[in-house]
């Protein structure tokens, strides 16, 4: 029977891992069905995590290092899909695999994060791929020397829509308010680009196009409908909670969750179910930055060994 199971190989995660094996558990292992690193990887530029050594670099290249770390005192990732979580009468976990396959443990943290969340105009679904992205870094190379718009109004759409900007001959941000969600200093940076154009007060009515992609949008704005024509868009527009994992054959959750699905925790990362903590992403009120997704795994693998120490 493993000591801790760690879901999810995102900051929180790893963290967990770190904290948890140097705080010497010895069977550790992280389910991950890819390679570590999380969502955050695909972000094209981090820089304001505490002592970061070369801020603005990319996600892919700041989490790069973490592994070698994380792993250092034992921790073990396994390629895995987990499809749930079941409590055993003794207390103990089921972990459930992709395959039929079970791994026992006597504690389970889950941060398996949050994927981006649809948009939900016309066309979406439809060029998806085609002209219609949510990974400035993955894809923006595509659209070199052309125009391209960004929807949103976060922090992650505002510095995507900068990183564009070396890319794109043009950036337009679309953004139903007047007012950002994002980092003032951040929407500052934004409107002083030459490259970039607001058009707020606007929401999507419309993506269009043919069997080569995406051609252009329909704007719904104060003045009337505008045709934006624009081979590419990328859509920030918020995440969804990755709880699959923890949702009962009855469709109930194995814990409690509040209002969005996201976990409730208490500030020890526990949730009330004994043995069961969430971290990063996936818990409530969780502010969506690399360095308190990281806090979190910490907290929950403190937690985590107190539980275990106390079983005994």
């Amino acid at each position: 029977m493993l000591d801790l199971a760690i879901i999810g190989g995102g900051p929180a995660g790893l963290s967990a891992g770190l904290y948890a094996t140097r705080g010497g558990l010895k069977n550790v292992v992280m389910f991950e069905k890819g390679e570590p690193g999380g969502q955050i990887t695909g972000s094209s530029e981090i820089e304001n995590y505490p002592g970061q050594k070369n801020p603005g670099e990319s996600g892919f290249d700041f989490m790069s290092t973490w592994w070698k770390q994380c792993s250092h005192f034992g921790l073990t990732h396994t390629w895995a899909n987990v499809t749930g979580i079941r409590k055993n009468e003794d207390g103990s976990f089921d972990i459930l695999l992709e395959g039929d396959k079970i791994e026992k443990a006597k504690a389970v943290i889950v941060a398996t994060g949050s994927t981006p969340r649809r948009a939900g105009f016309k066309g979406e679904d439809e060029f998806f791929g085609r002209g219609v992205s949510t990974c400035a870094t993955c894809d923006g190379f595509f659209y070199k020397n052309k125009e391209v718009a960004v929807l949103g109004g976060g922090d992650t759409a505002i510095e995507e829509a900068i990183y564009l900007s070396n890319i794109a001959s043009k950036v337009y941000i679309i953004h139903r308010r007047d007012g950002f969600r994002a980092a003032p200093t951040t929407v500052e940076k934004a409107r002083k680009n030459e490259k970039i154009e607001f058009i707020t007060n606007a929401t999507i009515k419309e993506a269009y196009g043919d069997k080569a992609g995406l051609s252009g949008l329909i704007l719904n704005t104060q003045n009337g409908e505008r045709d934006l024509k624009v081979p590419g868009v990328f859509t920030f527009v918020g995440l969804n909670v990755n709880n699959e994992i923890l949702r009962l054959e009855d469709g109930f959750f194995i814990c409690d969750v509040v209002d969005g699905g996201q976990v409730d925790v208490d500030l020890k990362m526990q949730t009330n179910v004994a043995g069961l903590f969430a971290a990063g992403d996936i818990r409530k009120d969780a502010p969506k930055q690399v360095v308190v997704a990281a806090a979190d795994g910490a907290v929950a693998a403190l937690s985590a060994l107190s539980y275990i120490e106390n079983l005994h």
